[in-house]
C-alpha cells in the first residue's frame, strides 16, 4: 500500500488536524530522516493548515482551535505538530491551557523539541508589496519608481514587470528578479504585485 493510501485510511480522507476535506496533501513532519515507516512521521494536511505550519501564511488562532481535539490523537505525528502549533500559539490562554493538559512520552517530546520552532516567536514576517500583498516566490511585480542599477547602463524604469521573482529568505524587505537578463535584487516597497 503506497504511503498516500496509507494516510487517506488513517484519516478517513480528512486534514489530520482539522478535519477539513478539500486539497489534502502529505506532509512531512520535520525533521525528515525516513529511517523507520514515512507513514508515521507523516500527515495528510490542508492547505490552511501547511501554509501555515510552513510559516507561509500569518496564524489564525480560531483555525487552530481544532488543535483542541487533535492533541488528542492516538498519532505520533500528529501529537507532535499540534504541540508545535500550540507552542506557537502561546500567546492565546486555550493554548496555554491545552499545552499544560496535553501529555507527550520523551521520545516524541524530543522529535517535537527537534526543530526548535517551540522556541521562536509565532509572528510570521512575510514579504509584502507597497500595498501590502503577500508576495510569493514566482510571482511577476511592476516597479513602481525608476531604479539605478549598479554596474550596468540601463535604469529600470517604473512601469518594468518584474517576472518569476524570487524571496531573498533573511530578509522580507528584498526579492530577486532579472531585468534585462542580469538578476538584481529589489526593495519590496518600490513594487506591486501584478
Amino acid at each position: 500500500m503506497s504511503v498516500e493510501k496509507a494516510l487517506q485510511n488513517r484519516s478517513n480522507n480528512q486534514c489530520e488536524l482539522c478535519k477539513a476535506t478539500n486539497s489534502l496533501k502529505m506532509y512531512d513532519v520535520p525533521p525528515n530522516d525516513f529511517t523507520d515507516r514515512k507513514e508515521e512521521k507523516t500527515l495528510l494536511l490542508c492547505e490552511k493548515c501547511t501554509a501555515q505550519l510552513e510559516k507561509r501564511e500569518a496564524l489564525d488562532s480560531a483555525h487552530w482551535a481544532c488543535l483542541n481535539d487533535s492533541m488528542w490523537s492516538e498519532t505520533p505525528a500528529v501529537q507532535v505538530v499540534s504541540w508545535r502549533m500550540l507552542n506557537r500559539l502561546r500567546h492565546e490562554s486555550w493554548a496555554v491551557d491545552a499545552l499544560e493538559m496535553m501529555y507527550l512520552d520523551d521520545t516524541n517530546l524530543a522529535w517535537a523539541k527537534q526543530t526548535g520552532d517551540h522556541e521562536l516567536s509565532s509572528e510570521v514576517i512575510l514579504h509584502k508589496d507597497c500595498n501590502g500583498v503577500v508576495l510569493q516566490a514566482g510571482d511577476s511585480v511592476v516597479l513602481i519608481k525608476s531604479l539605478e542599477i549598479r554596474g550596468s547602463a540601463h535604469d529600470a524604469k517604473m512601469g518594468t514587470v518584474v517576472r518569476n521573482i524570487k524571496l531573498v529568505a533573511d530578509n522580507v524587505e528584498q526579492i530577486e528578479g532579472k531585468i534585462e537578463g542580469q538578476t538584481i535584487v529589489i526593495l519590496t516597497k518600490y513594487v506591486r504585485k501584478s
